[in-house]
């Protein structure tokens, strides 16, 4: 027999000001678990010691898949499902501007 959960669903708020555009990638030194579907290129993952696959990182902690000249995703269209969830203007999004810009975040994006 399982009971059931009361789980309270509630909409993310977005700030639409906020544009990647206009942004440095700060999402980008996040570290990214891989998940089981996840089509990442090889070159762009690496493993743990506890044997967990995950998005490569620099030795500056910046994503091995972001390009340094223009700050894009390089496998965009094949990149993680937890990047895809990472929403744009969302609470993880704000929080992790506002650690990397602190009162100097870039108006409107």
């Amino acid at each position: 027999m399982t009971a059931a959960l009361d789980i309270e669903v509630v909409d993310e708020v977005i700030d639409a000001s906020v544009r990647c555009a206009r942004c440095e990638a700060v999402c980008c030194r996040l570290p990214v678990l891989l998940m089981p579907g996840d089509a990442v290129p090889i070159w762009a993952t690496d493993v743990d010691e506890h044997g967990l696959e995950h998005m490569a990182q620099r030795d500056d902690g910046w994503c091995t898949a972001l390009d340094r000249d223009t700050m894009r995703c390089t496998i965009y269209a094949q990149r993680p499902q937890v990047c895809r969830d990472f929403a744009m203007g969302g609470a993880g999004c704000l929080i992790e501007r506002a650690e990397w810009y602190g009162d100097a975040a870039p108006a409107g994006g």
